[in-house]
């Protein structure tokens, strides 16, 4: 029997941290994995044998691949395996017959996540008809990308920038590629309602575009009908466009006019409206379109240039003969509001150095005070409301500077008009000091005759 004992006592009778070493040496006392207990044993005893126990049971089973042992007092000895070990080759992919010449197994086609060896081809699978998800209905299926048709709201956030885009480049192809992806449905026809919408409160070289763009979408996009359709809204819709674009009526009869003279319209569509026009501004429009088409037949009037070209696509010397006629008109009217109208209609602003050039050559020519004055008056108003910008002032006042020699062949007293043009222009504010100090002047001084004391002769004109 065991020799009961108080466990305050024992662990009053032991320093702690000395716990351990005290029964390390005792280890010697289990055979066969039993513990013998010494005559003078007791309970405590056994429990602190069993506690070194299990700590080197633990120890050596999480030492054991490192070759760890226990050294005569029970310390825990680590031991350092060798490279020869089997341990050590473990990491090492190598054969270790010492055969094969390091290359990938199977031939790159073994191993997890491989798809075969390079540059093999599969068959087709093949189907199973006993699949319990094979469906023979669907066995011969075409998949396609369906785009659904655009309503009305979508339709118009859709194709407003690109025909507005299309006034920049004017590019009609472009368009119809952009139409062509979109599935427009029953929206088809509203395309050149949509486009003569936005062109009547554009300029005269958009609403020309548009007029190209009509008739260049209804050989693939749209078709006669839809075109005839989008004109018979738009005389519905007339009363409405009139609150934004006064002019619409008139414009409107010459886009039928147009349409008409294109082929995308019928001849019939005007006489089918004969006597059932109630609204008087479709009925001003179809007046319109009826006269134009009557003078075409009558007069040769070509209706293929009704809007005229845009500014950049005429001919320069188109433009600077309407560049004269404005500053000859001017001269006559004093009317600068109406010439600056007409210089923005004409939508060159990369041309406005011609008007420059142009103006200070009227002004050498004519020899008078008073169009001196009128052309310094207009260039200050141009000026004044940015128009003409001062690299397109600049440009003209160089471009005369260049042409004076030839210039003073047909004005003898060019240069002195020159002079008193610049200097005024710069008293203005219309042009600055570097620029004014660029005017040339005569080459050399005439003298009236050795004996005349050195005095300069007047020029006089």
């Amino acid at each position: 029997t065991l020799q009961e004992t108080p466990a305050g006592d024992l662990r009053d009778s032991f320093p702690s941290g000395d716990e351990d070493n005290t029964f390390t040496g005792n280890v010697d006392n289990e055979i066969n994995g039993n513990w013998i207990l010494a005559p003078t044993g007791s309970i405590h005893e056994a429990r602190l044998k069993a506690k070194v126990k299990r700590r080197l049971r633990k120890n050596s089973s999480r030492d054991s691949g490192r070759g760890d042992s226990l050294s005569d007092n029970g310390d825990v000895v680590r031991a350092v395996v060798p490279p020869t070990s089997p341990k050590g080759k473990l990491l090492n992919r190598r054969s270790r017959m010492g055969k094969g010449r390091g290359l990938p197994k199977k031939g790159g086609a073994g191993g997890k996540g491989v798809w075969g060896t390079p540059g093999q081809v599969y068959d087709e699978d093949k189907v199973d008809f006993k699949d319990p998800n094979y469906d023979a209905e669907q066995e011969n299926c075409i998949y396609e990308t369906v785009v659904l048709p655009l309503d009305e709201e979508t339709f118009e956030k859709t194709v407003t920038p690109i025909v507005q885009e299309y006034f920049e480049h004017g590019d009609a192809n472009e368009v119809a590629e952009l139409l062509a992806e979109l599935n427009l449905g029953s929206m088809r026809g509203d395309v050149p309602m949509l486009a003569v919408s936005l062109a009547l409160e554009a300029k005269a070289s958009h609403r020309e575009l548009t007029s190209r763009l009509l008739s260049e979408l209804c050989e693939c996009v749209l078709t006669a009908a839809d075109v005839e359709a989008s004109f018979h809204k738009l005389l519905k819709e007339l009363p409405d466009l009139v609150l934004d674009t006064p002019g619409a009526p008139q414009m409107l009869g010459q886009f039928i006019a147009r349409a008409v003279a294109d082929n995308i319209l019928p001849k019939s569509f005007i006489d089918g409206y004969k006597g059932r026009v109630d609204c008087e501004y479709a009925r001003a429009a179809l007046d319109r379109a009826a006269v134009l088409l009557r003078m075409s037949r009558w007069t040769g009037l070509r209706i293929d240039s009704l809007w005229g070209s845009g500014g950049g696509q005429r001919p320069v010397n188109q433009l600077i003969k309407e560049v004269n006629l404005l500053l000859k008109e001017y001269l006559l009217s004093g009317d600068t509001v109406e010439a600056e109208r007409c210089l923005r209609e004409l939508e060159v602003p990369h041309f406005h150095h011609e008007f420059v050039y142009e103006a200070v050559i009227m002004v050498l020519e004519s020899k008078g005070n008073r169009t001196l004055q009128m052309i310094l008056q207009l260039l200050k108003s141009f000026c004044a409301s940015t128009v003409i910008t001062v690299d397109q002032l600049r440009r003209g006042f160089e471009r005369v500077y260049l042409d004076m020699a030839d210039l003073s062949i047909d004005v003898p007293c060019a240069y002195s008009l020159l002079e008193q043009f610049v200097e005024q222009s710069f008293d203005a504010g219309v042009i600055n000091k570097k620029l004014r100090d660029l005017c040339p002047c005569r080459g050399r001084k005439r003298f009236i005759s050795e004996g005349d004391g050195g005095r300069l002769k007047l020029e006089s004109c």
